[in-house]
């Protein structure tokens, strides 16, 4: 009897030890879930003026509070989605102020400039972006004639926009003497972009632009190399693809295994 008594003692402390271990190894998961979101890229950089709580239950994490926009609201659930250990993620973020109407100019210029500031060769803090009635006008400065015309190519490449008008100052050595664009600028801050960061910034790329945003596509970075899975409709889209994330800051380089149907 008394063996008995111990042998079951002995299996409800094990069992208990066990149990015990598991919700620590949960609870610091969970920590540190919350404390990668809060040290990416996208949460310092894009999300650092908005107010967002992240909170982890077992992998299950719920997102709360305000983003200053749509794009936004999205960037911060692909990159928590994006961290080990997570299992699912439950946005409630809400945007504050007024929300563009859909296919309106404020909507339209909300849009390009996200496109714009999430690609690394086009000089996204020097453009101003208007629209009028789908037509959407670029003012600014850009470093080269290429970077603008790349301007140029993105934003007609978003949903929405007829017609592109860019009025953008080329500049010259002399014009700015010594000044590293911000592309530049990133670059040399690349090794400090998160995985997690760069597969979000690569997503929401993908979404917002027209030629891409129908791809069914998967998304994997390891160590600043993006892996593209999925379908493609032809060689054109997935020559786009890769052509579009390697723009993306933090890419090193992009293994596009789509298949082409």
């Amino acid at each position: 009897m008394k063996k008995t008594m111990y042998c079951l003692a002995l299996v409800v402390t094990v069992a208990s030890l066990f149990f015990i271990n598991i919700s620590l190894f949960a609870s610091v998961t969970d920590d540190r879930i919350e404390l990668s979101a809060k040290q990416s890229y996208v949460f310092k950089t894009y999300l650092k003026g908005d107010d967002i709580k992240i909170q982890s239950k077992d992998g299950v994490v719920t997102l709360t509070g305000t983003v200053s926009g749509e794009s936004y609201k999205s960037l911060a659930r692909d990159t928590v989605a994006s961290l080990p250990g997570v299992i699912s993620v439950d946005n409630k973020l809400e945007v504050k102020g007024e929300v563009p109407a859909m296919n309106t100019d404020a909507w339209l210029i909300a849009k390009v400039k996200s496109t714009l500031w999430f690609h690394r060769s086009v000089n996204a803090t020097e453009t101003e972006v208007l629209a009028k009635d789908g037509i959407v006008t670029l003012r600014g400065e850009a470093t080269s004639a290429a970077q603008k015309d790349l301007a140029t190519e993105y934003a007609k490449d978003v949903e929405g926009v007829t017609n592109v008008k860019n009025e953008m100052t080329v500049l010259t050595a002399a014009t700015k003497p010594g000044k590293k664009t911000m592309g530049e600028r990133m670059d040399s801050m690349s090794e400090s972009i998160d995985d997690a960061s760069i597969t979000a910034l690569v997503k929401t790329t993908l979404l917002y632009h027209r030629s891409t945003s129908a791809l069914n596509t998967t998304v994997e970075t390891k160590e600043g190399v993006v892996m593209l899975g999925g379908k493609a409709r032809n060689a054109a889209e997935k020559d786009l693809a890769t052509k579009l994330v390697s723009d993306v800051y933090g890419v090193k380089s992009v293994q596009n295994t789509m298949i082409v149907q």
